[in-house]
């Protein structure tokens, strides 16, 4: 079932959370939902939950308003700490199992399935309180799969968790989806976004900015090389300028030059040679962290003339765009 979050809008005072937030989530994709704090992702998913309401616009699934049992198999972990601080884990995960609808025997079968799953199985009987915020993590994600949703709603899943237990969950996402549930997650370590995640929904000042695949977003219209050569940068730019090749130096040794239309790669090599050994000359790919720099940064009286985000078409277009 596809998810579709439809225009929504959402005002807290004066201050305008939401702004026409629109983007979809396919059955069994891993959406990355990204964006500087105060972006409105977390209004945007306590509106996909039923926590809030919005002002406008409408969340579908397949077409159709979510209703009370669609949300039953919906499994939600908040960003701050959603769980019980006095009460032991163990008593904790099977009385939120029973609460979506488990029976007592399989709500304990769960509770021992997740918590040894994610690593805290020793810490059953201890309060929440008691652990560590990487451990009180992973019993909020046990506690967001105890009923084995078929959605994953997922808000800052890996905040405070050390590189293990990051490895650890990412593992669980991925076998949720070979299973045939669909996450949504918001994360702020773009890098783990980068190699999770099978789309990728930028937001800023409240709506969608960009939206695509890994690959789409990193697509740029102009050819980008790195070139690592024994020349001095400015030597080997000079040598490059004959050919309408501009270049930033990037390292000691290294350049990223841009290839205007018309320009060989093979012609651009045979000029860094003739200044010098080359040991690198390979294309180049923005990261989703460059990206974001630049999408995030367009301000307020710029972005309000924006009318449709961009989706699919890359970094061209968005360079520059301060």
């Amino acid at each position: 079932m596809t998810l579709y979050i439809n225009d929504l809008h959402k005002t807290f005072g004066s201050t305008k959370a939401l702004n026409g937030m629109t983007f979809s989530v396919t059955p069994g994709e891993l959406f990355g939902f990204v964006g500087s704090n105060g972006a409105g992702k977390t209004t945007t998913m306590r509106i996909i939950l039923g926590v809030l309401q919005s002002d406008s616009g409408e969340v579908l699934l397949d077409g159709k308003p979510l209703t009370f049992t669609d949300r039953q198999k919906f499994g939600y972990m908040p960003e701050e700490r959603g769980l019980y601080p006095r009460m032991k884990v163990g008593e904790q995960l099977e009385y939120l199992a029973i609460l979506q609808g488990l029976s007592p025997q399989d709500a304990h079968k769960a509770m021992e399935y997740w918590t040894d799953r994610l690593g805290v199985a020793a810490r059953r009987g201890d309060q929440v309180q008691a652990l560590s915020l990487g451990n009180q993590q992973r019993v909020q994600l046990a506690a967001a799969l105890i009923h084995n949703p078929s959605f994953l709603v997922l808000d800052e899943p890996f905040s405070g968790l050390d590189p293990i237990a990051v490895e650890a969950m990412s593992n669980v996402l991925k076998e949720k989806i070979k299973d045939g549930a669909t996450v949504l997650f918001s994360s702020h370590q773009l890098d783990l976004v980068e190699r999770l995640c099978d789309r990728v929904g930028i937001c800023s000042q409240g709506r969608i900015v960009s939206e695509g695949t890994i690959d789409e977003l990193r697509r740029t219209d102009t050819l980008l090389y790195d070139v690592k050569s024994d020349a001095e940068p400015t030597v080997l730019s000079q040598a490059l300028l004959p050919l309408g090749v501009t270049s930033t130096q990037v390292g000691d040794h290294t350049l990223r030059i841009t290839l205007p239309n018309g320009v060989d790669d093979q012609q651009v090599l045979r000029a860094a040679l003739n200044v010098g050994a080359v040991h690198e000359f390979s294309t180049y790919r923005p990261h989703l962290t460059e990206m974001f720099s630049n999408v995030v940064s367009v301000p307020a009286s710029t972005e309000e003339t924006i009318s449709e985000p961009k989706k699919k078409s890359g970094l061209a277009g968005l360079f520059g765009r301060k």
